[in-house]
């Protein structure tokens, strides 16, 4: 475990190294050209050998969108072929083209209202211009399970546990064990997590929703042991 503060140098052996992918550099650092990785917020030095990805794992801070990054954003208002929505509060809105969805065409195109909650991928990130999100896959043409999220809730969590509950290995990677324990517990529900600290939770009960979203932030708030996360969920479940 490598803990990092702004400005340090990273030893380049810690760096993740892939035959064929780029490195990508996720929140918390930036690249100083010609090959200089330093990082800009103090936390834990993380990697994805997978992805071929570094990151600093940090809590606080308001989201900064990145190329790749999957975010549950609120739409806002429309243009004629733009929509804009909110991807965190007191920024400026990210753009999504109203073609970029599966089978989408000018004809043929999902209406979306104010107050529309939707998952999208980030496609664009600079610091000069306004973020813009996507709901397909540019090089498939398919949704891959982006769009237009109905029904449900929406529950707000810390960068740092909606980055946890995206690891492949949550319980492996980010000690967590509260949604396994629930479903192993038969409560059916569905969840969509935004790099952007948002939990969107569905299922066919409301108290089953407000439960669900109730653990996922009683865990992320109050920095639950796995045990102790088991032992929310039973109480929960006795609940319902």
């Amino acid at each position: 475990m490598t803990f990092v503060l702004p400005g340090d140098h990273i030893d380049p052996e810690l760096l993740p190294s892939h035959p064929t992918l780029p490195i990508k550099l996720g929140p918390g650092l930036r690249h100083i050209p010609p090959n200089t990785i330093t990082p800009v917020v103090a936390g834990q030095l993380c990697t994805d050998t997978r992805k071929n990805s570094i990151w600093v794992e940090f809590n606080g801070g308001r989201y900064i969108p990145t190329v790749g990054d999957l975010v549950i954003a609120t739409v806002h208002h429309s243009s004629v072929d733009v929509y804009y929505a909110s991807i965190t509060d007191y920024t400026s809105y990210a753009s999504l083209p109203q073609l970029s969805f599966e089978g989408a065409t000018k004809k043929n195109r999902p209406v979306l209202v104010q107050g529309s909650l939707i998952y999208a991928r980030v496609s664009l990130a600079n610091k000069h211009m306004d973020p813009e999100l996507e709901c397909v896959s540019s090089s498939t043409g398919k949704s891959d399970g982006l769009g237009l999220l109905t029904g449900g809730m929406l529950f707000t969590v810390s960068l740092v546990m909606a980055r946890r509950l995206m690891m492949p290995k949550p319980t492996e990677q980010g000690k967590l064990v509260v949604l396994e324990e629930l479903g192993d517990a038969g409560v059916a529900f569905e969840i969509a997590v935004g790099r952007n600290g948002k939990v969107w939770v569905n299922s066919k009960n409301p108290k089953t929703t407000l439960a669900v979203g109730k653990a996922i932030q009683d865990t992320d708030d109050k920095g639950l042991t796995m045990d102790e996360q088991k032992k929310l969920v039973k109480k929960l479940v006795k609940e319902l």
